[in-house]
Order: C-alpha cells, then sequence, then structure tokens
C-alpha cells in the first residue's frame, strides 16, 4: 500500500503544484522518485515530526496540500498536539500519512507497534480518518484526501487485501464497501486484516456459511448506513482490527448500534485486549500470537454463530 500511495500521490502533484510530501527523515528509497521530479514540493524535516508537523500547517494555511509521512506511530501520537492544536483547530490541509499501521513493524517492538492510534484520533474534532484496507483502496484513498478540505489521517499497512477494486466502481470517503456478499454474519474488518477477512469467508462458505465482508476504509466519519444495514440484514456483526479495542472499530460500531437503537442478532469484536506486548516478530506471527490470524477469524465467527463469547487478542507479557 506504501508503494501504491507514494506513485498515485507523485502522479497527482505533478499535475497539482499545491501537493507537498514531508518525509521525517525515511522513505528515501521509496520517496526517491518524488523528490528528484518534483524538488519544489518536497521536504525532508529531519527526526522532528512535531517540527514535521508544525511546518506542514504553515504551508497548508497557504495554500498547499500537505501530506506528513513517517512510521505509524510517529507522526501520530508524538505530533498529537500539533495535529489537534495547529492542524485540525485551523481546519488546515494536512494529511498525516502513517506507514506501519498495527504490527507492521513488530519485530521493532512497542516503540514501533502502532495499534491504539485510531482511536485517539478519531477523537480529535474535524479530521478523516481513514484506514484503507487494499491496494486500490489505498490508491483511491490518496486521490480523496487530496480533493478533500481539512485534515486527514491515513493509516497505511504492510499488509494488503490485494486489488478488491471492481471495473467502473468509485471510492467515497464515509461509504463501506461490500466486498463479499453473505447474510449469515458479517464481518467489517479495517486495513491490510481485510485480507485476513477474505481468507475467513472463503473456508466458512465451503461450510455453507455465508459472510458478507465488508471494508471499513473510513473510520471517521462513520458509515452507520452500512451498520445499520448488517444489524438488519444478517445474523449478527464481527468486527476486525489490528488494533486495541478500546476506542477502535468495534467501539465505533457499537457506539452507533446503541445510538442508532439497532439490536444485531449478535455481536463481536476480535481485536487487541488493552496492553502492550513484549513480544517481536513479523506481522503474520504477531497476528497469530494475538488470534487476529485466519483460523483465528474463523473461530470467532463460529463462536459467535453458537451463541458463545468472541475471545479477543490479549496482549501476552
Amino acid at each position: 500500500m506504501r508503494d501504491v500511495f507514494v506513485q498515485r500521490l507523485q502522479a497527482i502533484a505533478e499535475q497539482d503544484a499545491r501537493v507537498t510530501l514531508i518525509t521525517g527523515d525515511l522513505g528515501f528509497g521509496v520517496l526517491d522518485k518524488f523528490a528528484k521530479a518534483l524538488p519544489a514540493q518536497y521536504l525532508n524535516a529531519g527526526v522532528a515530526e512535531q517540527n514535521m508537523t508544525g511546518l506542514a500547517t504553515g504551508l497548508a494555511l497557504e495554500g498547499r496540500v500537505v501530506f506528513t509521512y513517517s512510521i505509524a506511530n510517529f507522526p501520530t501520537l508524538r505530533c498529537l498536539e500539533q495535529i489537534r492544536n495547529d492542524a485540525c483547530y485551523h481546519n488546515a490541509a494536512v494529511k498525516v500519512v502513517a506507514i506501519g499501521g498495527g504490527f507492521s513493524y513488530g519485530a521493532l517492538g512497542i516503540s514501533h507497534h502502532a495499534t491504539e492510534d485510531i482511536a485517539i484520533l478519531r477523537a480529535l474534532p474535524d479530521i478523516t480518518v481513514l484506514v484503507p484496507g487494499c491496494d486500490w483502496e489505498a490508491e483511491q484513498a490518496t486521490a480523496a484526501l487530496v480533493a478533500a478540505p481539512g485534515t486527514a489521517y491515513l493509516r497505511l499497512d504492510k499488509s494488503s487485501a490485494g486489488n478488491t477494486g471492481r471495473p467502473g466502481e468509485t471510492f467515497t470517503i464515509g461509504a463501506w464497501r461490500r466486498v463479499r456478499e453473505g447474510d449469515v454474519l458479517t464481518v467489517i474488518a479495517s486495513g491490510g486484516i481485510l485480507g485476513v477477512a477474505l481468507q475467513a469467508a472463503d473456508l466458512l462458505a465451503q461450510e455453507g456459511i455465508a459472510l458478507r465482508v465488508v471494508s471499513a476504509h473510513t473510520i471517521k466519519p462513520l458509515d452507520t448506513a452500512s451498520i445499520g444495514e448488517a444489524a438488519r440484514d444478517t445474523g449478527g456483526i464481527l468486527t476486525l482490527e489490528e488494533h486495541t479495542l478500546d476506542g477502535g472499530l468495534g467501539s465505533a460500531v457499537a457506539e452507533a448500534c446503541l445510538d442508532y437503537g439497532w439490536q444485531p442478532k449478535r455481536f463481536g469484536r476480535l481485536g487487541l485486549v488493552a496492553g502492550f506486548s513484549s513480544i517481536v516478530g513479523s506481522q503474520e506471527y504477531l497476528r497469530s500470537r494475538y488470534g487476529l490470524d485466519t483460523p483465528a477469524v474463523v473461530q470467532g465467527v463460529r463462536d459467535l454463530l453458537a451463541g458463545r463469547r468472541v475471545r479477543a487478542g490479549v496482549a501476552a507479557s
């Protein structure tokens, strides 16, 4: 998704001089072509992410559309005050791009895990939060954010569901996508872990369990219409996210159900129980350790359909 983002952004920037990319001293192999082709639209702010965000806000207030770029936890949690007070409060066109959402940088430990970012940023006023699940969504989200007003967060993942786009399909911020039809249960997934949901759907289809799989590529604004349809028209809802259950996708879906009075026949959440991980390894390994891989999703669906509580991933000590 990272490479798709950079390629699409460069193509747009070549036609729109407002588009500017600022990196926090990383991504050189990926960003070299952009930097060489558009030197007036590219900056390296160094390992100074808070300054990067302040600089981006200043440029945005002078008419630019600025994308900041770093590993997920650094341009978000380290820069929370600047995102809130500088960018969001002034409705500045600052688009915070986080590569490596969730456990993408799992081998580097907790300092590089981004598992609380969605909960924190979606609480900010006047911000758009996008979490694409596949390469097509990442490409489309990039273009959509250039056109969208105000501040945004684009959370990119090392993993991807591939290309789930269909001919003639359009991408709309705040409008989730059904990538698999079914009525037994709805699995709502955000981020690259959408690929896990699709794998689980394929396995369960062999047992006659038809899942509706929804890609929740936008966390804010929330697509309440899709949530309502899942609650009314299918046998229940299971949310799936590579993020803590505190305040993430599952929380947002549960809040919407209560706010609108929808009562899904069954409801469960798969994500991380609050806590820090002291184990390291690849994204795939950590997913397996925390109950977020394909077998865990299959079991979660079976548990939910059998009336059992879904067991979310517990942080290991």
